[in-house]
């Protein structure tokens, strides 16, 4: 399961989206995860589903490499479904046993949450997929940047954000790594009990608690060893610039953000 957390790791394809400015790559994330949210109706869900799969054949990202990463929270997704279909009320009672009752409405409103969970899933991971942590770190800071007027520590935001990026392919390496030793010496993490189960992780969680410490402590040690003292004065050895293509990027985002606003105002 854990090998299956593709969350926060880059794949390297060579392909249009990874060579865009990262933040057009952003910008566009941003507004896909809000046209998800204002209207339930399936021509709009049709446009999304269409930028999204356009999306995911220009990255050039393997499908069985995006839906691998679904698999680690499939879980949550099915949940959500099952608690909007038993606890959405509605006039047209499609099941009734003992008092639980099954409207259209819960139907309908688990649909399409589970759409948009899963297209926000996907649409975020491709993101990091496309996107080095230092390029998205850049592209935060960059976008930021008039914050700092007011004092908001921009670049200190950002470079937290990279880190935790950086971190979660590292932790999860390291996770398995510790079930695997844990394992050689008799652990079982399968059989039990939902407690007993609860009660083995400790030896999981434990372990990957001290490692991810002291990861922290090694990293803050070298940064301080480097010298770092935050954003102040701090120049790119790569500055971020807009190139055509990126003109052209925000261009098609913004036509597919203003078809979804137009569509579900019509409908």
């Amino acid at each position: 399961m854990l090998r299956d957390i593709t969350i926060g790791q880059y794949y390297q394809t060579g392909s249009v989206i990874h060579k865009l400015d990262p933040r057009v790559k952003l910008a566009a994330t941003i507004l896909y995860v809000i046209s998800l949210f204002p209207f339930s109706t399936l021509p709009v869900y049709a446009i999304a589903t269409v930028f999204l799969v356009m999306a995911v054949c220009v990255s050039k990202v393997p499908i069985r490499h995006i839906i691998k990463g679904l698999k680690t929270v499939m879980i949550l997704v099915v949940m959500t479904g099952i608690m909007n279909i038993f606890l959405t009320k509605g006039e047209n009672v499609l099941v009734d046993i003992y008092g639980v009752k099954i409207t259209q409405a819960g139907l309908e409103r688990a649909f399409y949450m589970v759409i948009r969970l899963i297209y926000l899933i996907i649409g975020s991971s491709l993101l990091t997929y496309t996107t080095t942590p230092n390029e998205l770190t850049d592209a935060i800071e960059k976008s930021l940047k008039p914050l700092n007027k007011i004092k908001v520590p921009v670049h200190e935001f950002s470079i937290m954000i990279s880190l935790a990026l950086r971190f979660i392919p590292i932790l999860v390496e390291e996770a398995d790594k510790i079930i695997k030793a844990q394992s050689s010496r008799g652990a079982d993490f399968e059989e039990g009990s939902f407690f007993v189960k609860i009660k083995n992780m400790v030896s999981i969680i434990v372990p990957l608690l001290i490692s991810a410490i002291r990861r922290a402590d090694d990293l803050a040690l070298a940064m301080d060893s480097r010298c770092y003292n935050g954003g102040g004065g701090r120049t790119k050895l790569h500055p971020l610039k807009y190139k055509k293509k990126d003109v052209i990027g925000y261009v098609t985002v913004i036509v597919y953000f203003a078809l979804v606003i137009i569509v579900g105002l019509m409908l």
